[in-house]
């Protein structure tokens, strides 16, 4: 076991996240490149005007960070999603916290952790978050709008988070019991395609009925229709924000080391069924994916039935969700309702 993790931790820094893509990362952290033309905002359409996911709207926006314009604007709907979930884990949490015992979140590799300090800022005291991210850059970004209260930021690669770490570090300390949802976002595909090894060191922070997202792009078993849904999000929307050049630029020196390591939806359950008994689908978008697993169906029921509707137009949606992953036997509920203002 020991050989197996000491394999896991040296193949983690060698890891293009942490080598060849350290560059572009850095740089576009910093806003020092890779800003679109024109940054991206949410399709209010979207929302049917919904009270609450405009409401998380407007507060999230208000602490973007320097690399959030490039990452909304690379992704279709990607934007209206992180409403859509931040919104659903904010529901979650007032359903299961309160200020004596707040719920606790780990949004994995999320940049400079807008989201986490979204929720922790909503969540009035019944929510703590951790954010990770291996870019100083990042982390000044975390405190670009002030230190935010009950968020927290560790500087370093999701692999040095140990245990040990966190036990040793006062600002990690309460984290130590455990989080009651960790979200990982686009950030094992950057290491390898060792998902059921990257799930398994990362599952050990989760509590016991806790809930694991996985924000994801997926390769498909026809390259075809993998490489038409680029060309879908390539032209039918990044071309809204960044030239030719820029993408083609990106397409080069990024995507084609990331596409080395992802994975199919169904190997992905695979890894996904050796650590969780339920999993399902919450959302889709070209080859990207939100997936969610849990070994307790309540939880994992709970959160789900919290979501909006996903808020994305159907020519991007190549699966109809909530939808179980194939080998987790899941009978996910229906999302809830759209609520939109009597006024």
């Amino acid at each position: 076991m020991e050989q197996q993790m000491g394999d896991f931790f040296k193949d983690c820094d060698k890891a293009p996240r942490l080598n060849g893509m350290a560059d572009f990362f850095s740089a576009t952290a910093a806003g020092r490149s890779g800003a679109p033309i024109k940054v991206p905002s949410v399709d209010a359409r979207l929302f049917q005007g919904d009270v609450s996911l405009e409401s998380f709207t407007s507060v999230h926006r208000q602490i973007w960070g320097r690399f959030d314009p490039h990452y909304h604007a690379s992704i279709p709907y990607r934007l209206e999603e992180e409403v859509r979930v931040g919104d659903a884990f904010l529901r979650y949490a007032d359903a299961i916290a309160d200020e004596a015992l707040p719920a606790r979140f780990y949004l994995l590799g999320a940049a400079e952790g807008t989201l986490a300090r979204t929720l922790a800022q909503l969540g009035n005291g019944k929510i703590q978050t951790l954010s990770c991210s291996p870019n100083k850059e990042n982390e000044e970004s975390f405190f670009l709008h002030g230190r935010p209260a009950h968020a927290t930021f560790f500087l370093g690669p999701f692999h040095h988070l140990t245990r040990s770490r966190m036990v040793g570090t006062s600002a990690l300390r309460h984290f130590t019991d455990g989080f009651d949802i960790i979200l990982e976002d686009t950030t094992f595909q950057m290491y390898s395609p060792n998902r059921k090894a990257q799930i398994g060191f990362v599952k050990r922070h989760l509590k016991d009925g806790g809930i694991f997202f996985f924000f994801e792009k997926f390769r498909q078993d026809d390259n075809i229709a993998y490489l038409n849904r680029e060309l879908q999000k390539d032209y039918g929307y990044k071309a809204r924000f960044f030239t030719q050049d820029d993408i083609k630029k990106k397409n080069e020196s990024i995507l084609k080391q990331m596409n080395l390591n992802e994975t199919t939806l169904d190997e992905m359950s695979e890894s996904v069924a050796a650590h969780f008994k339920y999993g399902c689908v919450t959302w889709n978008c070209g080859n990207f994916y939100t997936l969610a697993a849990s070994n307790n169906a309540d939880n994992l029921r709970r959160v789900i039935s919290a979501m909006a509707p996903p808020c994305i137009p159907n020519e991007y949606v190549y699966i109809e969700t909530p939808a179980s992953l194939p080998g987790l036997a899941f009978e996910p509920p229906p999302f809830r309702r759209l609520a939109a203002s009597c006024i």
